[in-house]
């Protein structure tokens, strides 16, 4: 499913891969991480970039990865395409990127606008549609 979701004739998502050129003149360059990524649509704002998952290398954080490589811009990808905002989940435990991307000027959706994210499994919508 991954690969037909991503890369199949009407792709879910999209996926940025970071790279870093090798020391080594005779080595390819090494990826050190990626983001995952779609685009919705909030009637409020308009096209949003909702980041799904992202991951750099304990060893590479910190270093502007995200700004240097231009195949890897996430930001300049939201901005490419016209997008109103870039949004994203982070877990309430993970305090370090909490305050790292409220430094940067993101807004806690959670605490500002009061918003709850909720979910219904694929067994509560299996019985919900046979209701």
């Amino acid at each position: 499913d991954l690969l037909q979701d991503g890369f199949g004739k009407h792709p879910f998502y999209y996926c940025l891969v970071a790279e870093v050129e090798n020391k080594k003149q005779t080595e390819r360059s090494c990826t050190v991480g990626y983001a995952m990524y779609n685009f919705n649509y909030d009637p409020r704002i308009g096209k949003l970039l909702y980041l799904k998952d992202f991951y750099i290398m304990e060893l590479y954080r910190g270093k502007c990865i995200c700004y240097q490589s231009h195949s890897f811009n996430i930001i300049q990808t939201a901005l490419e395409t016209n997008c109103s905002c870039m949004q994203f989940l982070v877990l309430i435990s993970n305090k370090p990127s909490v305050e790292y991307y409220i430094r940067c000027g993101a807004s806690n959706l959670s605490t500002e606008e009061g918003w709850h994210l909720f979910r219904f499994n694929k067994e509560t919508l299996l019985r919900m549609a046979a209701e």
